[in-house]
């Protein structure tokens, strides 16, 4: 790893134990921000994901002192040997090629050593605690605000909460495998983790009632509850489905939903009316149904009342009469 992440910092406390089959009761730290928080001599924080991951594998984090030289020069002088020792001598050709010599050389060489405070050999297992029977998950936590689409954002991903947390700060847990949103330390929702930015995971159970009922109401339902109603309303639907400008499915949803306050029959009238006189939307169908103008339509008799202007033979009309008569 190229980073001081707190997942690449959790995940190489991981790597390490694995490795060595052990976790050390104490581990001496410098105050990076992916273990310290908040540096301070006497009440230092702990990054919130570290304290967890010290509880699982059972070991103490110890911060070295803030603005102490002698304490930190412990730490630092481990870095130095490897320095001199090992890195300084390195022809890899990758790095995986480097993290292979890496292993034996700490076997090998720097495992074998005498300490110099400890005067013991830095690989001795019997030294140091048995891993858990089940390691503990690598996870990191964030706060993110619900946001009134009733999704929050952690690494670029949106994960759906309860609609009535919206505008509240929440905690978010987030493991290699799963998301998980707390209020007040109550689980309010769990999501499988994104696969990457711009990635979103909804669950309908979040959303308000008015939006569940909108998303179900899709193009497919749209045009089964159409043909239910009549050929006329199913043909001003996929007329304006098949729109390949605008995007008309909540026109289609409204058109659709005037059978639940006019009634079907009067539905499918007014449909029919739109399309005799090519004003297919959702706004003049409106009209049609307030205005009652299904009730008393005539194909034949509405051509009559037309002005000659739409009806005549003018060089540039067209004979309407004989374009509506296949209505």
């Amino acid at each position: 790893m190229t980073d001081q992440s707190i997942q690449t910092w959790l995940g190489c406390h991981r790597r390490a134990f694995e490795h060595f089959g052990a976790v050390p009761a104490r581990i001496l730290i410098d105050n990076l921000k992916a273990a310290i928080v908040r540096a301070c001599f006497h009440d230092p924080d702990v990054q919130r994901s570290y304290a967890d991951y010290a509880v699982g594998y059972g070991f103490i984090i110890a911060p070295c002192p803030v603005r102490d030289p002698k304490k930190k020069g412990i730490v630092e002088s481990s870095v130095k040997y490897v320095k001199r020792n090992f890195l300084s001598l390195l022809e890899a050709k990758d790095l995986v090629d480097a993290n292979r010599q890496l292993a034996v050389w700490v076997m090998e060489v720097a495992g074998q050593r005498k300490h110099g405070t400890t005067h013991e050999k830095p690989i001795e297992r019997e030294l140091m605690k048995p891993l858990p029977s089940i390691a503990p998950e690598c996870a990191f936590w964030r706060t993110a605000k619900l946001h009134p689409d009733c999704h929050l954002q952690v690494d670029k991903v949106r994960y759906s909460a309860p609609w009535r947390l919206v505008g509240k700060q929440l905690d978010v847990r987030v493991s290699e495998t799963t998301v998980r949103i707390y209020l007040d330390h109550e689980q309010k929702a769990v999501h499988p983790r994104g696969a990457g930015p711009g990635a979103r995971r909804t669950l309908d159970e979040h959303l308000p009632p008015d939006a569940v009922a909108y998303k179900q109401q899709d193009p497919v339902w749209c045009r089964e509850k159409a043909a239910a109603i009549g050929p006329h309303c199913l043909a001003v639907v996929e007329r304006l489905l098949a729109n390949p400008v605008l995007e008309k499915l909540r026109s289609v949803q409204g058109i659709v939903g005037f059978a639940r306050r006019f009634g079907p029959e009067r539905l499918e009238a007014a449909c029919r009316r739109a399309l005799f006189f090519e004003n297919v939307n959702y706004g003049p169908i409106k009209t049609i149904l307030e205005n009652e103008l299904d009730r008393s339509f005539d194909p034949e008799g509405a051509l009559e009342t037309l002005p000659d202007t739409y009806t005549g033979g003018g060089a540039f009309t067209r004979d309407t009469k004989t374009l509506f008569s296949s209505h």
